[in-house]
């Protein structure tokens, strides 16, 4: 960092900080501060200048400094204003520390700040820059030598302020109000830097005044450059003068031509309001603001935001609409090329299709939201609607959105502001009833900008969406004709008043035969298209495809398996180029595609290959689909300490406590101890434990794992199972049993035990699928210990208390008796 040569680190405020003087204790000499940077300003004590932040570093810096009692923060130019993350070397030596005023917020999330100087330093070191930047500094010293007389420095203050005077007026930018001000002030160091802080330098000379501390020599350096400036404005004023003699009548001319040329636009633009088809309120708006417009300067600021307005209300599609193509045949046609399976989203569609039809008029448009995990098509869908509709598709991501502005606009009282996301995607359909995608509705979230799911809560309620108002065009406008469809990965993660308003269509994950031929109609010809390998006879069996569903990909839907579909196609198509006979027909069979994208990344299966005790295979839902979730669970010497592991959330503990609870109760059937529980510690573990985990259906998993681990009977691998219980041992019903199904076929599980109550869910399982399995509805936790456990007489166990745990039974009463072994 560069260093001026004056960079004593005494202590003298005198003169230069008179002000900040009175604040207790006066400046330190050495100080850790917060540093802002500042790109083309440079602030000098006793000068207030407002500042618009905007850079994650800086914003950190001013929150910092907002906590410190006297609240300063070191105001530092760049040396280069383009750096857009300034490190200790991209700022200047000398600083002046400032303390912070009022604080804004504006909509865009930049903070604008009033920041006042107090006193010149030195930087010394930048000690931190995360999250912002720390500096330690020392303040400049102001001592002169040789030191100036009275008289010495009285002559130079009179000159400074004469030629201050003469600049002043030569230069029309400096108010008058400035000049006055400044020859009342008395203080010579304040008076320099008032002066300086209103000239035209620039940021380097600027920079030279700031670090010159000592007040005689920075006057004396302060007038060379005003003089210097005041010739350059004598030299302009004299260029200028004798050019506006060569041509007196030219600005007239250019002025009359700017009248003109505004007064044709009025008329255009009075055009247009006239012809715009619009409703009765919005015609008397744009009325009332053409009038305005007409009696403003057409340079001022004001008549820019009301022209901005008028534009934005024209562009609006009013009484625009397309006409729905309404053959039934054809719209089914085009969904069905589109999309493999999603019976009931095609079928919703068709259906409202069908009543426009019959009832001849347009109706109000469904709110539909398509919940699922990624891959399985939603987005894609919506486009396929849109197609099958003949509508304008428009497509909004909502991820990450957090400001209700975003949706309903900004009021015209903000610099900048702007209609929200719901009129910009009208402007550009160009049509009132397109097709609107609201994407990823589940991942909005709220801060002190406001909740945007509230503010959709208008947007997407048929009964109120007629009268939609942004708070920029501050109008009704009627949405009812618009398409909406939203999509979610999570069902839960949609405020309950808003899932409300929504027709919700759950698509779940596809099974592998799904998959072949949603790679065979669909993936396999677009990949083949998208890398240039169309003219090539490219074949993909369906070994290598199960190979690529199998062990390349695991999800839910099919988006992992175009990617590697892709992958191979890049393959071929560098192999074809760099052959020198290249070849027409490439078969990518199993052993080429291990050659291509290396060893298999995941194994056919998950459960266990043999009975386990203790390890139970329970089923769960992810944002990927249907998973299968094994549930371990030990036994340790101890008093009775339950302990549970695998990142659970507050659902799965309580559901822990409960399994455990019902095998308390349970003891005496189980043929244990009364005090079994006071002399062991138990454990129960969910692998993978970086991964979030959540939810009641693990609770007959966990309860079926605490018996075998406790009985020492192993669990049988082949069984997967899912349920809720309660302390009575009850099974109560869940959801996501058709993934939860799915996972368990994928992962080769014989039986799957499933609440009784989830009876009604059967037939969404896929026939593939449920021709494979055996699906065992039960009531409670003893039918479903019955079917997992390995028991040589099922049907008495839990219904005599006979002994069926062999030599493990009663261990818990004998303190020297060994542990079963669990593994």
């Amino acid at each position: 960092m560069s260093t001026p040569s004056n960079n004593n680190s005494g202590n003298d405020n005198s003169g230069e900080n008179a002000n900040s003087g009175a604040r207790a204790g006066g400046a330190p000499d050495r100080e850790e501060l917060p540093v802002l940077p500042l790109r083309d300003v440079v602030v000098f004590p006793h000068m207030v200048v407002p500042l618009f932040v905007g850079r994650r570093r800086s914003v950190a810096a001013l929150e910092a400094a907002f906590q410190r009692p006297n609240k300063d923060i070191v105001l530092v130019a760049q040396i280069n204003a383009r750096t857009n993350e300034p490190g200790a070397e991209d700022l200047y030596a000398v600083a002046c520390v400032g303390t912070i005023g009022h604080v804004l917020r504006l909509p865009d999330g930049t903070v604008k700040v009033s920041v006042e100087g107090l006193r010149r330093v030195h930087v010394e070191a930048i000690t931190s820059d995360e999250p912002h930047l720390v500096a330690t500094v020392a303040t400049l010293d102001q001592a002169e030598d040789p030191a100036p007389t009275a008289e010495q420095l009285q002559e130079a203050i009179d000159n400074l302020r004469t030629a201050f005077a003469n600049y002043a007026r030569l230069n029309r930018r400096i108010p008058a109000e400035i000049v006055t001000s400044v020859s009342g002030i008395e203080e010579p160091s304040q008076l320099a830097d008032t002066i300086a802080a209103h000239t035209g330098l620039k940021v380097a000379e600027r920079q030279q005044l700031l670090a010159v501390a000592p007040v005689f020599s920075r006057v004396q350096k302060l007038l060379k450059l005003i003089e210097a400036e005041t010739e350059v404005a004598n030299v302009e004023r004299k260029i200028r003068k004798k050019v506006g003699a060569q041509a007196t009548d030219a600005p007239a001319a250019d002025g009359q031509a700017e009248a003109d040329e505004f007064k044709s636009e009025l008329e255009d633009l009075k055009k247009q309001i006239a012809e715009k088809e619009m409703t009765e309120e919005a015609s008397q708006r744009l009325e009332r603001e053409f009038r305005k417009l007409k009696m403003m300067n057409p340079m001022s600021a004001e008549a820019g935001v009301v022209r901005s307005y008028i534009d934005w209300v024209l562009s609006l599609p009013w009484a625009n609409q397309t006409d729905d193509v309404l053959d039934i045949g054809k719209a089914q046609d085009v969904l069905d090329a589109d999309h493999y399976g999603l019976k009931k989203p095609k079928e919703r569609i068709i259906e409202y299709l069908a009543v426009q039809k019959l009832t001849g008029r347009v109706g109000k448009g469904p709110i539909l939201c398509l919940v699922g995990p990624p891959g399985v098509g939603k987005t894609s869908l919506a486009k396929s609607v849109a197609r099958a509709t003949g509508r304008k598709f428009v497509r909004l991501s909502l991820g990450g959105v957090r400001d209700e502005a975003e949706i309903r606009g900004h009021r015209r009282t903000y610099v900048g502001a702007l209609p929200g996301k719901i009129i910009h995607s009208l402007k550009k359909a160009g049509t009132s009833n397109p097709v609107i995608l609201l994407d990823e509705i589940d991942k909005m979230s709220q801060d002190f900008r406001g909740d945007p799911a509230s503010a959709l809560l208008e947007v997407l309620d048929p009964e109120q969406n007629t009268e939609f108002v942004d708070h920029y065009i501050d109008l009704d406008y009627d949405l009812s004709r618009v398409l909406f469809i939203t999509t979610a990965n999570f069902l839960n993660a949609i405020p309950i008043p808003l899932a409300d308003r929504l027709e919700i269509i759950e698509l779940g994950g596809y099974t592998e035969l799904d998959k072949l031929q949603i790679a065979r109609q669909y993936l396999i010809p677009r990949q083949l298209k998208d890398n240039g390998l169309e003219d090539l006879d490219v074949k993909f069996p369906e070994e290598t495809l199960r190979m690529l569903i199998r062990s390349y990909t695991r999800e839910a839907g099919v988006r992992s398996l175009e990617r590697q579909i892709g992958a191979c196609c890049r393959k071929v198509a560098t192999e074809h180029l760099k052959a020198k006979k290249p070849k027409k027909r490439f078969r990518i069979t199993p052993a080429r595609v291990k050659k291509y994208l290396g060893a298999e990344r995941y194994k056919r299966t998950d459960r266990e290959q043999h009975h386990r005790i203790g390890v139970v295979n329970g089923l769960a839902v992810t944002a990927y689909g249907g998973d299968l979730l094994l549930a371990e669970t030990t036994l340790l010497p101890g008093k009775g300490k339950l302990t549970f592991t695998g990142k659970l959330g507050d659902v799965m503990q309580e559901s822990v406590q409960a399994a455990m609870s019902y095998v308390r109760s349970r003891a005496h059937h189980l043929g244990l101890g009364k005090e079994f529980y006071s002399k062991v510690d138990m454990h129960v573990h969910f692998p993978e434990g970086a991964v979030p985990k959540d939810g009641p259906s693990a609770g007959i998993a966990i309860a079926t794992g605490l018996v075998s681990t406790l009985t020492g009977i192993p669990v049988r691998h082949d069984v997967a199972m899912t349920g809720e219980i309660s302390l009575r041992g009850r099974v109560l019903a869940i959801g996501g049993l058709k993934e939860k199904c799915i996972a368990a076929h994928r992962a080769g599980i014989k039986k799957v035990l499933v609440p009784r109550e989830n009876e009604r869910n059967l037939e969404a399982i896929p026939k593939e699928v449920a021709k494979d399995l055996e699906i065992v509805l039960v009531d409670h936790v003893d039918e479903a210990l019955r079917q997992a456990l390995v028991l040589d007489e099922p049907d008495r166990f839990l219904r005599d208390g006979g002994n069926f745990g062999g030599d493990y039974l009663g261990i818990y009463e004998d303190k020297k008796a060994t542990l079963p072994v669990t593994h």
